[in-house]
């Protein structure tokens, strides 16, 4: 799941804002995975790669929704502090959000998880509880 501030998600349902930069230990994404997005729904990763924050460019930080990359860093700063003395790295996650079919497969495919989860010896014993 990839956390955004409310003021991002029109951008990101919109198709202005297609990547991210987040600050990890390790890397906690990889290219094809999908994830999630509350407000917005299903996206797919498209590409994931380690980025150094001082050589941003403002051609990075447009499709990150920031018309300048001090804006960018600005607001990385903003929400990360100083955690880049603490053995964070940065990296770039490019996405998509999935269109509406896709939306309804993914769903879909939740919806059976869950019954299977529920349906199973395990859940069931769990749900008697």
């Amino acid at each position: 799941m990839l956390l955004f501030k409310k003021k991002f998600l029109e951008a990101i349902r919109q198709g202005e804002k297609t990547q991210t930069i987040r600050l990890w230990k390790h890397c906690r994404m990889r290219a094809g995975q999908r994830s999630y997005i509350p407000g917005v729904g299903y996206i797919r990763v498209e590409t994931v790669e380690p980025v150094l924050l001082d050589q941003l460019d403002d051609r990075d930080a447009q499709p990150d929704g920031f018309a300048t990359a001090d804006l960018l860093r600005r607001e990385i700063a903003q929400l990360y502090g100083d955690v880049g003395a603490e053995g964070y790295g940065a990296y770039r996650i490019v996405f998509r959000v999935l269109d509406a079919e896709e939306q309804a497969a993914c769903c879909q495919q939740r919806r059976e998880r869950k019954s299977a989860v529920k349906d199973s010896p395990r859940g069931a014993r769990a749900a008697d509880a």
